[in-house]
Formats: C-alpha cells, structure tokens, sequence
C-alpha cells in the first residue's frame, strides 16, 4: 500500500476531510470534526486509527509492525508501520474499524447529516 491508495480510502468514507492540523507532515482524515486516522508522511509510511482497547492490545500481540499509538492515547489508538508485512485488505479493514467507531460515537444528529 502507498500514500495514494491509503489516502483514497479514507476520502472514499462518508463526511470524511482531510487536513494538516499539527505540521506538515501529518495528514489528518477526520468524520465530522472527528479525528479516526493520522498519516505520518515525513518517514516511513504509517497510520495512526483508532481501535477498541481490548482489540488494539491483541493486534500488537500478533502483528509486529503494530505498535501502540504514537502521541496518542494507547489505549485507543495504534500504529501501524506499512511496511508489507501486513496485507492491505487488513489495513483497510481497520481503516473501517476505527471509522466506524469514532462515527458511532457522533450525535444522532450529527450522523443523521452524514447518512442523507
């Protein structure tokens, strides 16, 4: 997986925007305001998501290039290097994973704009 693939993904989610809230070298995909993935672009490619706590210690167990968050809450939050040794289709589905779980948490009004 590259930058464009893992770019394209996220901006194919519902209410998603992107953006440089901290420096120039972290992409920011946000669903309504909420941040659900972080993009570490002044190195080796990595990603920041969110996850369910019990999850994220039980991926980190199993995958190497999974670590806890950096800069971020480790209970809920991980990251993962993309560095080949995990398959992307398992990438995007925790891509999915920490959308879903940041959208979950949105007022119903505010998911009700997003799933007009």
């Amino acid at each position: 997986m590259n930058i464009e693939q893992l770019r394209a993904y996220c901006l194919s989610k519902k209410g998603v925007t992107e953006c440089f809230p901290f420096d120039e070298q972290t992409l920011v995909f946000k669903v309504m305001e909420k941040m659900f993935a972080l993009v570490d672009l002044g190195g080796e490619l990595s990603v920041n998501l969110k996850c369910d706590p019990g999850k994220a210690l039980e991926l980190r167990e199993k995958y190497p290039s999974v670590k806890p968050g950096y800069h971020m809450n480790k209970n809920h939050w991980n990251t993962i290097y993309i560095d080949g040794s995990v398959g992307d289709k398992i990438i995007f589905e925790w891509i999915d994973d920490s959308y879903n779980l940041v959208y979950s948490k949105l007022p119903k009004s505010v998911r009700s704009l997003i799933d007009k």
